[in-house]
C-alpha cells in the first residue's frame, strides 16, 4: 500500500496552473528525485505532500499516523533558540529533556557552579528512563558532521548555516517520508558525500529536489518531472530518465507538428465558404472547433536561456603568480606556503570544506587581499567579472530591469545596443517578471539575474563562486557549454562534482588546515591522483593455490538449447516492439486523462522490459559462443 497518494491535484496562483491533474503515489523504499525547470512548482509540491499547503482540487490519501519531515529552501522566521534546541526539537517527546540537559551542562561548563550538579544528575536520570540518552549522542554526532556549533544562537547564523540546522533537525526526526528541497546547497563536497551515505543507510523513503546530478545519480531509484502543470514519473535511475525524457520530447515535437499540419488544413477548408457549412459537414466543423480549443489550451515548453559572454581584449599571458603565500584568520591557518601560476586560458576549480579559505584564496589571486607572507604578482590587461555566491551585487528592492539596466533602457552587448527587456528574455524573464522586484524571485531566478547582470560587461577573467546553486538542469548544461567555449581565464569554486569534471582543467584543493595542493583535471581526476599518492597497503597473504582443474573440452549445444537459440531473435524483437509501444503510450497526453492506475502499471513495466531485454541479449550471446565452439 502506498504511503501517500496524490490524485488529480490542481493548484494555481493567478497564472497558468502549477498543477493540472497531478497524480503521484509514493511507496515505502522509494527515493524519488523531483525535477523540473525553475518556477514549475517543485517546492510547492513538496509543501503539498508535507501538508503545509492545500491544493485547489484533487484528493490526497495518507497512511494513518504517517510522519513527514520537510527541509525547504526558505528558513522559517519564527524559529528561535540555540542550534541544539532547534535540532533536538525534531525528536518531539524527548526534545524538552534534551534541550534542558544541554543548556544546564553548558551553564555548568561556563560558570563552574557546583550547585548545578544535582540538577544535571536528575535530568540525566530522566533521560535514561526515557531511553533518550542515545538520542542526545545522535544529535551531537549530526551537529559535528554538519559543522554546527550546538550553543550558537539560531537567529545569528547565516542563511546557509540555518539550512544546515534545519537539515539536521529533519534527519534526527527519522520520518516515514523525508522531503528535501535542494539539500546540497551551501554544503561542501565532504558533507555532501556524508549526506549521501547517511540517506542511503538511514532513510528508507525520500523525495528530493536537486540540481546536483551526481547526488541524483547516486540516490534516485525513481525520477519524476514537473512540466507545464503535469507530472511524469519513471521507475528508473537518473541517467535512464534523461534518455527517456529526450525520447518523449522528440515524440512531442513530432506529434505537435502533425497536429499543426492537420489544423492548418482544416482552417484552409473552412475558409472555402458556404459549402463548408453544409449539413453533411457539420461534424467536420465541430471537429475543427475542438482542434482550435485544444490548440488554445496547449502550453508550450518553456524556452531555453541564451547565455552569451562578452570577451574583452586578451589579457597578458600571465594572469596571476603566487609565491609561498600564507594566510590565517583568527589564529586558524587557511593557506600555508602555497605557490601557483595561472596563465591565460586556464580553467581552475577550487574545492575544500566550508570555511577552508576558498573565497580568501580567490581574493588573494585577484589582488583584493594581501597575503600575510609570500607574494602575489598580477598580470596585465585583466578585466575581471566576479560572481559571488551571496549575490550581494543584486539590489533586492529594485526591479529586475533596474538591476541590469542601472537606469538605462538599453545595454550594449558585443558592441550593439539591446533593449533591457529583450536582453532579459534571453535569460527567461518574461516582460512582467522583468518589472518585478528582485526580492520575490526564487533562488534560481536570482542566479540567472546575476549572470545576466555580469554578462553585460566584457571580461577576460571570469570568477564564479558557487554559480550552480538553484539553477535547473537545462541552465546548468548551457552554462557548462558557455564556459567550455570561453577563451578567457576561469576560476571556479563549486561543490557540483559533475560541473567540475566537465569544465575545469586543473583543481586546487584546500583541506581546512592550511594545506593546499594542485592537481591536473577535475574532481574525479583529483580523487584518482589522491588515492594513488597514498602509501600502498601491504598485499594480503596469498592462500595456497588449489590444483587447477583439467581443461574442459568445449561442449555442443543440446537440442533444447538449439531451440532456445533459434527462438531468441523473435523474442527480442517482440520485447523491443512492446517497449516502443509502451513509450509511445506514455508520451501521449491523452493517455493520462483516463488512465488512472494504468500509469503506475506501465511505468513499473518499463524497467521489467529493460531487464528482460538485457537478459535475452546476454543469453543469446552465451548460446552463440557455445555454438561456435567457445
Amino acid at each position: 500500500m502506498a504511503l501517500i497518494t496524490l490524485r488529480d491535484l490542481t493548484l494555481a496562483f493567478g497564472g497558468p496552473p502549477l498543477f493540472d491533474g497531478v497524480t503521484l503515489q509514493i511507496e515505502a523504499g522509494e527515493r524519488l528525485c523531483l525535477l523540473g525547470r525553475n518556477g514549475t512548482g517543485k517546492s510547492t509540491l513538496l509543501k503539498v505532500i508535507a501538508g503545509e499547503l492545500p491544493p485547489d482540487g484533487g484528493e490526497i490519501h495518507r497512511q494513518q499516523g504517517l510522519k513527514v519531515a520537510l527541509v525547504s529552501q526558505e528558513v522559517p522566521q519564527e524559529l528561535a533558540g540555540t542550534v541544539f534546541d532547534i535540532v533536538a526539537a525534531g525528536m518531539e517527546t524527548a526534545a524538552d529533556l534534551l534541550a534542558a540537559y544541554h543548556a544546564l551542562a553548558h551553564r555548568l561548563e561556563t560558570s563552574g557552579d557546583a550547585a548545578l550538579l544535582p540538577q544535571l544528575e536528575a535530568l540525566q536520570h530522566r533521560l535514561e528512563e526515557a531511553g533518550a540518552w542515545s538520542l542526545h549522542q545522535e544529535v551531537e554526532r549530526i551537529l559535528k558532521r554538519l559543522s554546527l556549533d550546538a550553543d550558537a544562537a539560531f537567529s545569528a547564523l547565516s542563511g546557509g548555516t540555518k539550512r544546515r540546522v534545519l537539515l539536521a533537525r529533519a534527519l534526527i526526526a527519522a520520518p516515514d517520508i523525508l522531503l528535501l528541497d535542494e539539500p546540497t546547497n551551501h554544503l561542501d563536497i565532504d558533507t555532501i558525500l556524508w549526506l549521501e551515505e547517511f540517506l542511503l543507510k538511514n532513510v528508507r523513503t525520500l523525495v528530493f529536489v536537486t540540481h546536483d546530478r551526481a547526488f541524483a545519480r547516486r540516490l534516485a531509484n525513481r525520477v519524476a518531472e514537473l512540466d507545464r502543470g503535469r507530472l511524469y514519473a519513471f521507475s528508473c535511475s537518473y541517467d535512464q530518465f534523461v534518455e527517456r525524457r529526450e525520447a518523449l520530447l522528440e515524440a512531442e515535437v513530432t506529434r505537435q507538428a502533425l497536429f499543426d499540419k492537420k489544423l492548418a488544413q482544416e482552417e484552409a477548408w473552412i475558409r472555402q465558404g458556404i459549402k463548408a457549412r453544409r449539413t453533411r459537414n457539420e461534424g467536420r466543423v465541430r471537429a475543427l472547433k475542438k482542434l482550435r480549443e485544444e490548440y488554445r489550451r496547449r502550453r508550450e515548453r518553456q524556452g531555453t536561456a541564451k547565455l552569451q559572454l562578452q570577451e574583452a581584449e586578451r589579457s597578458g599571458a600571465l594572469v596571476a603568480e603566487a609565491e609561498g603565500i600564507s594566510y590565517a584568520w583568527a589564529g586558524q591557518p587557511l593557506l600555508r606556503d602555497f605557490s601557483t601560476t595561472i596563465l591565460r586560458g586556464d580553467r581552475i576549480g577550487i574545492i575544500g570544506p566550508n570555511g577552508s579559505g576558498k573565497t580568501t584564496l580567490l581574493r588573494l589571486l585577484l589582488g583584493e587581499l594581501q597575503p600575510q607572507s609570500g607574494s602575489v604578482r598580477l598580470g596585465t590587461r585583466r578585466e575581471v567579472l566576479y560572481f559571488d555566491q551571496l549575490r550581494d551585487q543584486l539590489d533586492l528592492n529594485a526591479t529586475v530591469v533596474d538591476n541590469v539596466g542601472e537606469g538605462n533602457d538599453t545595454v550594449v552587448i558585443n558592441g550593439k545596443p539591446r533593449h533591457v527587456i529583450g536582453y532579459l528574455q534571453d535569460f527567461l524573464f518574461a516582460p512582467e517578471r522583468a518589472r518585478s522586484p528582485v526580492r520575490i524571485l526564487s533562488g534560481g531566478e536570482r542566479n540567472r539575474l546575476l549572470l545576466a547582470k555580469l554578462f553585460t560587461r566584457p571580461a577576460n577573467v571570469l570568477v564564479l563562486d558557487e554559480p550552480t546553486n538553484d539553477l535547473d538542469a537545462e541552465t546548468l548544461d548551457l552554462l557548462e557549454e558557455l564556459l567550455l567555449d570561453y577563451a578567457g581565464t576561469l576560476l571556479l569554486v563549486s561543490h557540483d562534482r559533475d560541473f567540475l569534471n566537465s569544465v575545469v582543467t586543473s583543481t586546487i584543493v584546500l583541506d581546512g588546515s592550511g594545506k593546499v595542493e594542485e592537481f591536473v583535471g577535475g574532481y574525479d581526476d583529483w580523487l584518482r591522483q589522491a588515492r594513488a599518492a597514498r602509501p600502498a597497503e601491504a598485499p594480503p597473504k596469498k592462500a595456497a593455490e588449489a590444483p587447477r582443474p583439467a581443461k574442459e573440452r568445449p561442449r555442443k549445444l543440446s537440442f533444447k538449447e538449439n531451440q532456445e537459440l533459434a527462438a531468441l531473435p523473435e523474442r527480442i524483437a517482440a520485447l523491443e516492439a512492446e517497449q516502443a509501444a509502451l513509450l509511445a503510450t506514455l508520451a501521449d497526453p491523452e493517455f493520462y486523462k483516463s488512465a488512472g492506475p494504468e500509469v503506475a502499471r506501465l511505468n513499473a513495466r518499463l524497467p521489467e522490459l529493460e531487464a528482460e531485454l538485457a537478459a535475452a541479449y546476454a543469453r543469446w550471446e552465451e548460446l552463440e559462443t557455445l555454438a561456435g565452439g567457445g
